[in-house]
């Protein structure tokens, strides 16, 4: 089973568990309830047991914790073998050449109660959600191998970014700022892209907004924006498809993930350039553009 099945079948379990929940039968759900539970602890003594065995050899558990799906079962039971600081260090080393490649970096200040402090460094230049690009990819990296992660802060005592660039923490996901929010960098400006009521039925959309070519798609009534061009044949996403929550580029088929950064999932240094966005009160979408709009 590979680790896409694994997903889909813990997609299936925590649907299950959320039908039993809302049985009209009090009886019947917490008769089952206590069956799940009894299960969880009789599974999770045997691999305790399992866990205890390995750890004789050398390197081996830590082996095990490197498949995505054991690492979750071994975390599910506060079983993982790796302490959170290293898996958080290790995550920051796998993503670190794609930050240098934008001219950023980051340093971890520390994982105390769950929460992971780091402090940016460098500068993000070119496209306005360049910060915000590399933002995701670092939240992406650490959530991969280490989900029980609570929160992701930045440094509150670090410099003040210049022009407002948004860096407020924890780390942001495109599509839910809020009304208000710093504007990209110097010179930047939120540009209204309206309700977009093409995107009602979910799917994807390309249209110019403040003289930016933006590429709009929604996902469980959360809206994303991206720049429409494929980072692999540098062709135009416009038609994009969508499977679930990977966007898929009409060109050359590469599929990226549209919740997490737009990371692609058959090239994983490969990114599509997020485009900061916020909704109002009213339900206008707007997103952040190169130039000011009037």
């Amino acid at each position: 089973m590979d680790d896409r099945e694994a997903r889909e079948r813990i997609g299936r379990i925590e649907g299950l568990l959320e039908e039993l929940e809302s049985l009209s039968d009090p009886v019947a759900r917490d008769r089952a309830t206590e069956t799940v539970e009894a299960l969880v602890d009789l599974y999770g003594e045997g691999l305790a047991r399992v866990v205890a065995l390995v750890g004789e050899r050398e390197g081996l558990a830590e082996t095990l914790a490197g498949d995505e799906l054991v690492s979750h079962l071994l975390l599910l039971h506060g079983l993982h073998p790796v302490p959170l600081e290293t898996r958080v260090l290790g995550a920051l080393a796998e993503v670190r050449p794609y930050l240098e490649s934008h001219g950023g970096g980051v340093e971890l200040l520390g994982t105390d109660d769950g929460i992971v402090r780091l402090r940016m460094q460098g500068s993000c230049s070119g496209c306005p959600s360049s910060a915000m690009t590399l933002k995701l990819a670092i939240e992406d990296a650490i959530h991969k191998v280490a989900p029980d992660v609570d929160a992701i802060e930045a440094d509150a005592g670090q410099p003040a970014p210049a022009a407002g660039v948004a860096t407020g923490m924890p780390l942001p996901q495109v599509g839910v700022q809020a009304e208000g929010t710093p504007l990209p960098q110097a010179g930047g400006a939120w540009a209204t892209a309206g309700a977009l009521p093409e995107l009602a039925s979910g799917g994807t959309a390309t249209k110019e907004v403040g003289g930016d070519s933006i590429l709009f798609l929604r996902l469980d009534d959360v809206f994303y924006a991206y720049r429409p061009d494929c980072p692999a044949c540098e062709e135009s996403l416009a038609g994009a498809t969508l499977d679930g929550s990977e966007l898929h580029c009409p060109a050359c088929a590469r599929r990226y993930d549209a919740r997490r950064a737009g990371r692609c999932l058959d090239a994983p240094r490969l990114y599509l350039e997020p485009v900061p966005l916020l909704t109002t009160d009213a339900g206008l979408v707007k997103v952040a553009v190169s130039a000011a709009v009037a």
